[in-house]
C-alpha cells in the first residue's frame, strides 16, 4: 500500500485570528457603491475607508489605535462631490493618501498625525485629466510621488505628484473597453492591466508600448483580475464558462497556457488577490464571501499549491490589506486584514503557529521600507530600481509625518491648497481680501511654489523652504494711493 507524500512548507499550518470586539471599529457606515474595490486601506499608522456619505464622497481615516466604537460625528476627508470608489495609501509616506471618485478627479490628501480633528475637505493637490469617474488609483513602489490612476473613459494617466502633472498617458488605443485592474511590478518598470475586453496586458508605461498579452485567460465573462507575482509571472482570478471562479498561473513569457489552473467554487463575488513577494503567499478574498483562500507560489510544478482558508459568519464588503512592515513580528504574524462588515471593519491576522517569542528570520526576510529608490524624475528618465529593504528584526517604528511639497509653478491642472497642507502660515487677519492681481491664480502664474506669497520661494534640490524679504509690488502701491487718497476725500467730506 503506497503512503500518500505530503508538501513540506512552512506555512502550511497558517491560521487566520479575528480581532476581538474591543479591537475592530465600530459603528462605520460602509460605502453602498457598487465597485469592484476593497473600499479600505491599511498602513502601520492609519486604516480608511470609503464610507456613506450625503451630498458627495467621503471616507474615514482613524488612527490604527482608535479601535471601538467610532463617533458619528466623526471628521471625514470629503473633498470630493460624487463617492469615492478607490484609495490607496502612499508607500513612502504613510501621511499621505490618494483617492479616486466619480466625479472623475483623483484627489492627494495628508492626515496629521493622530489622526484628523476636523473635517478635511481641501486636499494637497486635486489631479484633474480623466472624463469620467475614477475607479482605480496605484502609487508607484520604488519611484517618489507616482501615481497611476485609472478611469472609465479608458485612460491610465500617470501623475508626478510633485508637480500635479500627468506625465503618461496611456489611451483607448491600449484599452478600448474597462479597466478591470491595474498592478505594478515590484520594481515599478511595467504594469499589468486587466480589461472588459477579456485581454491582460503587460505594459511598459513610459513608453506605452505593450510588452506582452494573453486573450481570454479565463473564459467567463465576469471581470478578470490580474497582478503581479514571483520570478516574473502573474495571477488572474476570473470566471469559467459555467461561471465557476477560477484562479490561474501565468509565466509572461509563454502565454499560451497557464502554468496552473484551479476551480473553486460556483459563488459570483470577484476574487481579489492580495500576494505578498516575502513569503510567496497570495491571498483571495472576495466581496460577499465569508472566507479567505490563500496559496503558496514555488518555483516547481504545480506551482500554486493550496494551503487553507480562513472562514467566518458574516460576509465581507470590502477588504484592506496591511503592509508587512506593520504587522507583529513577536507574534508570528505574516499578514493582517482589515475585513469590512455593514458596520464594522474587524481586523484578522494570519499567524504561524510557532513555540518560540524569538524573531523568526524564516518568516521576515527584509521586506520594502518607507524610502523610495528612485525620484519621479529618475523614473521617467528610463532607470528601475527594487525597492529599499529594512530587517523587521528590532520591528518597525513609523517615522513622523514627512510633509508632501507640490510645485504648484509647474503644475498645469488646477488644484486647491490649504496653508495646513502646504506647510505655510498665514497671519491671523491677513489675505481676507486680495489685491487686484494678487489671487491665488495669480500667484500661480508667478511660479511661486506653495502660491501663499511671493516672498516664499522653495529650494527643490534641498527640499527645503525658504523665506526671502518681499518688496512692495507697482500694483500693490497703486493700490494703497487709491484708498489713501479715498480716506481723504471722506474726511475733507465730513469737515465740510
Amino acid at each position: 500500500m503506497s503512503r500518500q507524500v505530503v508538501r513540506s512548507s512552512k506555512f502550511r499550518h497558517v491560521f487566520g485570528q479575528p480581532a476581538k470586539a474591543d479591537q475592530c471599529y465600530e459603528d462605520v457606515r460602509v460605502s453602498q457603491t457598487t465597485w469592484d474595490s476593497g473600499f479600505c486601506a491599511v498602513n502601520p499608522k492609519f486604516v480608511a475607508l470609503i464610507c456613506e456619505a450625503s451630498g458627495g464622497g467621503a471616507f474615514l481615516v482613524l488612527p490604527l489605535s482608535k479601535t471601538g466604537r467610532v463617533d458619528k460625528n466623526a471628521p471625514m476627508v470629503c473633498g470630493h462631490t460624487a463617492p469615492v470608489l478607490d484609495i490607496a495609501w502612499c508607500p513612502h509616506n504613510d501621511n499621505v493618501i490618494a483617492s479616486g471618485s466619480e466625479d472623475c478627479t483623483v484627489m492627494v490628501w495628508e492626515i496629521p498625525d493622530g489622526g484628523l480633528t476636523l473635517p478635511l475637505r481641501e486636499p494637497v493637490v486635486t489631479l484633474e485629466g480623466h472624463t469620467k469617474r475614477v475607479g482605480i488609483v496605484a502609487w508607484h513602489p520604488t519611484a517618489q510621488n507616482v501615481l497611476l490612476s485609472a478611469g472609465c473613459d479608458n485612460v491610465i494617466l500617470v501623475w508626478d505628484v510633485g508637480t500635479g502633472a500627468a506625465v503618461l498617458t496611456l489611451g483607448s488605443d491600449v484599452h478600448p473597453d474597462t479597466i478591470y485592474s491595474v498592478d505594478w511590478s515590484r520594481d515599478g518598470a511595467l504594469i499589468c492591466t486587466s480589461c472588459r475586453d477579456k485581454r491582460v496586458r503587460i505594459i511598459e508605461p513610459r513608453k506605452g508600448t505593450i510588452v506582452a498579452e494573453k486573450d481570454r485567460p479565463h473564459e467567463g465573462t465576469r471581470p478578470v483580475r490580474a497582478v503581479f507575482v514571483s520570478d516574473g509571472k502573474i495571477l488572474t482570478t476570473g470566471f469559467s464558462r459555467m461561471s465557476e471562479r477560477q484562479v490561474a498561473l501565468w509565466d509572461t513569457k509563454h502565454l499560451e497556457e497557464p502554468l496552473s489552473l484551479q476551480e473553486l467554487d460556483t459563488s459570483s463575488g470577484v476574487l481579489l488577490p492580495f500576494f505578498d513577494p516575502d513569503t510567496n503567499i497570495v491571498y483571495l478574498c472576495g466581496k460577499g464571501d465569508s472566507s479567505i483562500r490563500y496559496f503558496e507560489i514555488t518555483s516547481e510544478a504545480p506551482f500554486l499549491h493550496y494551503l487553507s482558508m480562513f472562514s467566518s459568519k458574516e460576509s465581507q464588503r470590502g477588504m484592506g490589506y496591511m503592509p508587512k512592515r506593520g504587522l507583529e513580528v513577536n507574534k508570528c504574524e505574516i499578514a493582517r486584514f482589515y475585513k469590512l462588515h455593514e458596520r464594522r471593519c474587524e481586523p484578522i491576522a494570519m499567524t504561524v503557529p510557532r513555540k518560540s517569542d524569538l524573531f523568526q528570520e524564516d518568516l521576515y526576510p527584509p521586506t520594502a521600507g518607507p524610502d523610495a529608490a528612485l525620484t519621479a524624475e529618475e523614473w521617467l528618465g528610463g532607470r528601475d530600481a527594487g525597492p529599499l529593504l529594512i530587517s523587521l528584526k528590532d520591528g518597525y517604528v513609523p517615522p513622523k509625518s514627512r510633509e508632501l511639497r507640490v510645485n504648484r509653478g509647474l503644475d498645469t491642472g488646477r488644484r486647491r491648497t490649504t496653508p495646513e497642507a502646504s506647510g505655510c502660515h498665514i497671519p491671523a487677519g491677513g489675505g481676507d481680501e486680495e489685491a487686484p492681481g494678487h489671487g491665488a491664480g495669480a500667484t500661480e502664474a508667478l511660479g511661486y511654489a506653495g502660491g501663499d506669497s511671493p516672498g516664499q520661494v522653495e529650494d527643490q534640490q534641498r527640499g527645503r523652504w525658504h523665506l526671502t524679504p518681499s518688496t512692495p509690488t507697482p500694483q500693490a502701491a497703486g493700490v494703497d494711493k487709491k484708498i489713501i487718497i479715498k480716506w481723504l476725500y471722506f474726511l475733507v467730506s465730513l469737515r465740510l
